[in-house]
């Protein structure tokens, strides 16, 4: 075996198609004047099995400039992996075992490509500055009152009581 595909003599391919023809036929009704077709298109299918098309070794389609834009929306991102368009594409993301980085390396995207919307971005900030977060601490006292003062921490060791 080399690289994932199994070597086929071809007396072994011969087999095999007839293997499959005679399965195929025997439980279904091909008339006999397409028996030669069917012969040449598993025997085509299955020469071809190991052989990778160009396609599949290129890699992906690097997107235009155009569908970069375009894939960017207010409400969405639309995925290059599947089309789809998604809120945030993180865990879709993750799901097909790729991170921010090696997608945006993937499909050639600059670093500032958004792995969250616009809109969903916003109603997350929104909420987190509802709950306080994100704002400089303030000051325990307002200015103008002026804070008590703490008693100073005595110095030196604590005395023991003396035994009577």
């Amino acid at each position: 075996m080399t690289g994932g595909a199994i070597l086929v003599s071809g007396r072994d391919k011969f087999e095999m198609t007839a293997d499959l023809v005679s399965a195929f036929v025997s439980n279904n009704n091909v008339p006999v004047a397409e028996l030669p077709a069917l012969i040449t298109s598993v025997h085509a299918a299955l020469a071809g099995l190991g052989n990778e098309t160009a396609a599949e070794a290129a890699g992906p389609e690097k997107p235009t400039p155009a569908q970069i834009r375009k894939s960017v929306t207010p409400d969405a991102l639309i995925s290059f992996e599947d089309g789809k368009s998604y809120k945030t594409l993180r865990r879709h993301l993750t799901m097909r075992g790729l991170t921010a980085d090696g997608y945006r390396a993937k499909y050639g995207l600059p670093a500032d490509y958004p792995m969250t919307s616009a809109s969903y971005s916003a109603q997350r900030s929104a909420l987190a500055h509802s709950f306080g977060l994100g704002q400089m601490r303030r000051k325990a006292v307002p200015e103008g009152v002026e804070a008590p003062e703490a008693a100073p921490k005595a110095r030196g060791r604590k005395k023991v009581a003396e035994p009577a």
